[in-house]
């Protein structure tokens, strides 16, 4: 298969309409505009609706609606629209209504800057509105692996009737790669005999809701996704492990950042030491067990992040205390330096040479 030339934020709008989006309602927000742009154009050509809503809150409830409906439907915005999409998609979350929602981060907080970031983990992983619930957040790391996490989001979330979000930073959605568009992996999915699609005299009517007055019975709700939750924990971690071998010490990092880890990973090697990258690819469910697998020889864990520290919460509950664990980080838009890691790395390792 040829491969195209895309931006990132134009390839994550193609990889949906490949995956079967039919729906599209958004915002404008940088720096993730030229995706909903691209979906203004292309999506009526495959028959389906493209909407700029009035307000993300406005845009994350036609989401519902058309999710009710059995739809294929997808958002997308920049971390202080995805926080004001945040009911909604609790909202999503507790009535089981699958969708897919693209977070092209910037730096924050607040408005912050249109610059890239990765401070949107707590948001992205640990629900990020009201209640107990969770989406399955995937992070790529180049565009090609955005195409094919997009394609494949909508089968992952029809499959567990789930949200499904892509956490890509705004470097991921500015820069240009060539990729191929290629067809989702199908999964066996259930037919949609929740969905509001009109009864005709054929069949009783369905209930979409996510208010329970009784106790027992919120609990019970919240116990059904607890299990749902459990099952997406044991079948869809996804991670990389990149040189773990003898690894004197193992950075964790996710998306842009892996890719400059891995120029760190071979600058290190000429000062003769050894070093490995774990990088989640899901952020949640978080890939716990490959930190099991570290080699007795591995000393340090560091998280690098573009933040003040987020995800290494998560790397210090998977390290349970072995080894320690050291950040790195920037923030307000800035991109750690290959440069900036190495030093970091001869310090903690004691000016290893």
């Amino acid at each position: 298969m040829a491969k195209t030339l895309m931006k990132g934020n134009e390839a994550f709008a193609a990889a949906a309409i490949k995956g079967g989006c039919r729906y599209f309602f958004g915002y404008p927000i940088t720096p993730q505009n030229e995706l909903p742009e691209y979906m203004s154009r292309e999506l009526p050509k495959a028959g389906g609706c493209f909407l700029q809503a009035e307000s993300e809150i406005a845009a994350i409830n036609m989401v519902y609606g058309a999710a009710c409906a059995g739809a294929r439907v997808m958002t997308s915005s920049s971390s202080p629209g995805i926080a004001l999409k945040q009911e909604g998609i609790s909202f999503l979350a507790s009535a089981e209504l699958p969708c897919v929602i693209i977070n092209v981060s910037r730096a924050g907080p607040g408005i912050g800057g249109i610059q890239p970031g990765q401070a949107d983990y707590y948001q992205s992983t640990r629900g990020g509105g009201n209640g107990d619930y969770q989406v399955i957040v995937y992070a790529p790391a180049s565009i090609q692996e955005a195409v094919e996490l997009t394609a494949n989001a909508f089968e992952t979330a029809d499959y567990y009737r789930n949200p499904v979000m892509i956490l890509g930073d705004g470097m991921i959605g500015q820069m240009m790669e060539p990729v191929e568009l290629r067809a989702p992996k199908k999964r066996e999915l259930p037919p949609k005999i929740w969905a509001l699609t009109g009864t005709r005299g054929q069949r009783s009517h369905n209930t979409i809701k996510s208010l329970a007055l009784e106790p027992d019975d919120l609990e019970e709700v919240n116990l059904k996704l607890k299990a749902k939750y459990d099952v997406i924990r044991k079948n869809e971690v996804q991670y990389e492990a990149f040189h773990l071998e003898d690894a004197e010490i193992v950075f964790v990092a996710y998306g842009t950042v892996s890719r400059i880890v891995k120029a760190v990973i071979e600058e290190l090697s000429s000062l003769n030491i050894k070093a490995g990258l774990i990088r989640p690819i899901t952020l949640w469910p978080f890939p716990f067990e490959v930190f099991d697998t570290l080699s007795s020889k591995t000393k340090c864990v560091m998280s690098i992040e573009m933040s003040l520290g987020q995800m290494v919460d998560d790397v210090k509950i998977a390290v349970k205390g072995r080894v320690p664990v050291e950040f790195y980080g920037r923030s307000g838009g800035n991109i750690p330096s290959p440069e900036a890691i190495v030093e970091k790395t001869k310090e903690i390792l004691g000016g290893a040479e």
